[in-house]
């Protein structure tokens, strides 16, 4: 949030009322000359107090509409991905045993792993201590989502999946994808694997039997 040049925080709410009303009081005057357009726009400066003090140039409000269009654009969430069908052709599932450290202060958690690629770059991993689901990942096209426990922490977003995730980087690194910033990954004989991250202690290793 911006601040007036007093101190007192701009609400980019308020920014966009007065920057509608202002537009709409220029479209309303359809006979107004340049000249009294002129002069509306000097009347508005003087009394917007977010101007006192100093000139925005035109570049400026430009810049700043569109860094507030882009802030309303960032804030919108997807809605939740469908069930991936692992059943469905094109899908390749293995099934494992993992020992998962969330960062390098908690303790270990050992469960059982699912993973399932596509060959369109599509994937599904499921870290579970049955009964409980204890972490799911999924990327659908330019599509991702994370959740943990039963849907008590998820976040949804389109593009790149963030770094920051050991499950979001196992399926990149086991078919031969270089790692992510701060991830380190070996893989072993018998199909075991481990990645970690060197910056946030996370790490995650195991092996596929099926």
């Amino acid at each position: 949030m911006s601040r007036q040049p007093g101190g007192t925080p701009r609400h980019p709410g308020a920014l966009a009322n007065r920057a509608a009303r202002f537009l709409r009081s220029l479209k309303s005057d359809k006979t107004a000359s340049p000249a009294d357009h002129r002069e509306s726009l000097k009347r508005h400066n003087k009394t917007n107090p977010w101007n006192q003090g100093s000139r925005l140039s035109s570049a400026a409000v430009l810049t700043g509409l569109l860094l507030l269009l882009g802030l309303g654009t960032s804030c919108r969430t997807p809605p939740p991905l469908p069930p991936a069908n692992l059943s469905a052709p094109g899908w390749r599932v293995e099934q494992g045993q993992a020992v998962w450290k969330p960062t390098r202060n908690r303790p270990e958690l050992t469960g059982e792993l699912l993973l399932a690629t596509n060959a369109n770059g599509d994937f599904f991993v499921q870290f579970a201590k049955p009964p409980f689901t204890l972490a799911t990942a999924q990327v659908a096209g330019d599509r991702w989502q994370i959740e943990f426990g039963s849907g008590d922490y998820s976040r949804r977003g389109r593009g790149q999946p963030p770094v920051r995730f050991a499950w979001f980087q196992l399926p990149a690194v086991l078919t031969g994808a270089s790692a992510g910033r701060d991830w380190r990954f070996e893989s072993g004989a018998t199909n075991s694997w481990r990645v970690e991250n060197r910056r946030t202690g996370e790490a995650l290793e195991g092996a596929f039997f099926q």
